[in-house]
């Protein structure tokens, strides 16, 4: 298997077989994110033959007579083959409809006990397939997409240069809703800044409550001096939310959803974690936003900021 740089993939894909089929990222241009600054190109998409060269030692891998010979000496359940595929890099799904299809097609040759394929998307990735497109690659596997929404607040989502609106979220959710296409959202704290946490979050929550994730994932901001963010909060342009306003604006989120989602705070950003299904659970994780949300705590939260590698 071959990979490019570092391979980021969303918790919950843990059990999936990473494929590499793109590196980088189409757009690269929003304001906060250096998670492909590593890369000495933009956006790359990897050679069919390469692809179908890691199906085939991903094949032999899942069909190790030894393998499974261990694992019968050890007592343990056989395994079922591939379940899931992740197709890594920044967004895949910008891959042309017949370029994805001819991936899903292999993954099927290859990996017939492969049930669904997914992949991180773009708003925008998604508006440039057609209806039929979409609803052929549902038929092939391809679902649960994440997409890196980051907010529904149509002030961050410009500054921030996402290069879509609000309503864009939902027009394009809602076509994924026709086609079948389950996905998950990336919702990421502290985008609004300083004093706007919540009426980003009221904001977000109101877009969000007319789509239908199957799991809203949320991390939280972290700024590094080589982003341009940094260089607006340098300018004077933007201010960073304190640890305990990130806090808050997650409980208002939390407070505001009405739709049915698994909602949880994923990833080392967050240094407080909470998980739940919402709305029956909304109890029990507002509870714990708000003990958490203590500004006697700000200074070792804000040290946990510091010591991040990474968004």
């Amino acid at each position: 298997m071959h990979y490019t740089g570092t391979i980021w993939r969303p918790p919950y894909e843990a059990a999936s077989l990473l494929l590499e089929v793109t590196a980088g990222c189409t757009w690269h241009r929003c304001k906060f994110c250096t998670l492909y600054d590593d890369l000495p190109f933009r956006f790359r998409m990897t050679p069919p033959e390469t692809v179908e060269a890691d199906l085939r030692e991903a094949q032999m891998t899942a069909h190790d007579p030894m393998g499974k010979l261990a694992a019968l000496l050890q007592g343990l359940p056989a395994s079922g083959g591939v379940r899931r595929v992740f197709l890594t890099g920044a967004n895949p799904f910008a891959l042309s409809f017949d370029r994805l299809r001819h991936i899903a097609e292999l993954v099927r040759r290859y990996l017939p006990s492969c049930e669904t394929i997914g992949c991180f998307a773009r708003v925008t990735d998604v508006g440039k397939k057609t209806d039929e497109e979409l609803a052929a690659l549902r038929d092939l596997g391809c679902t649960g997409l994440s997409i890196g929404v980051e907010t529904g607040h149509g002030p961050s989502l410009r500054f921030m240069d996402k290069g879509y609106g609000p309503e864009d979220i939902v027009e394009q959710c809602r076509r994924l809703d026709g086609a079948g296409i389950g996905y998950r959202f990336m919702y990421l704290a502290g985008l609004p800044g300083a004093g706007r946490g919540p009426e980003g979050a009221a904001a977000s929550a109101e877009v969000f409550n007319r789509t239908h994730p199957q799991i809203i994932g949320s991390s939280m901001l972290t700024v590094f001096r080589e982003s341009r963010l940094y260089q607006e909060m340098e300018a004077g342009n933007w201010a960073e939310e304190s640890e305990v306003e990130k806090l808050e604006e997650v409980r208002t989120l939390v407070e505001k959803l009405d739709i049915p989602v698994w909602f949880a705070t994923l990833g080392a950003s967050n240094a407080v974690l909470v998980q739940g299904n919402l709305p029956e659970e909304r109890p029990a994780l507002l509870t714990k936003l708000d003990a958490a949300r203590d500004p006697a705590r700000e200074e070792a939260l804000r040290r946990y900021r510091r010591s991040l590698p990474h968004l």
